[in-house]
């Protein structure tokens, strides 16, 4: 497998946060997905190859030694699921799903809507508190 991320191993992708690096790894988890149903086994596996060097990727990041053992479960996983029997049950959607919270998530903070996760903003706890005093 050849290195499809040239700039990014060169020290970009450390300086990405991890949100932003599992939804770049989910794009293309998404294309490889979209080539597999298309039945192109050759733009299926570049797609697939590129997922796994960006999770190389950010396995190698220190920032992210925390999620390491999350991120290589991920790996495996995706390993079976596309390469192997599909041990762990696994489909289009619930990868679909598990990738668009982190590129909801990346998005969110690029714009600085951090609000939109937190309980006061919708009324729930950590708001501000009604005082009982009259």
């Amino acid at each position: 497998m050849s290195c499809q991320h040239k700039q990014l191993a060169q020290g970009r992708w450390q300086k990405l946060p991890l949100t932003t690096q599992f939804a770049n790894i989910g794009s293309e988890v998404e294309r490889a997905l979209k080539w597999k149903n298309k039945n192109n086994s050759k733009y299926f596996m570049l797609a697939f190859e590129r997922a796994l060097e960006l999770i190389d990727l950010t396995a190698r990041d220190k920032k992210n030694i925390k999620r390491l053992k999350e991120l290589m479960r991920v790996r495996e996983m995706l390993v079976d699921y596309f390469l192997y029997d599909n041990a762990y049950h696994s489909t289009d959607a619930q990868w679909q799903k598990y990738f668009y919270y982190f590129n909801y998530a990346s998005r969110r903070d690029k714009k600085g809507d951090r609000h939109l996760f937190c309980p006061s903003a919708i009324g729930g706890e950590g708001g501000s508190k009604k005082s009982n005093a009259a």
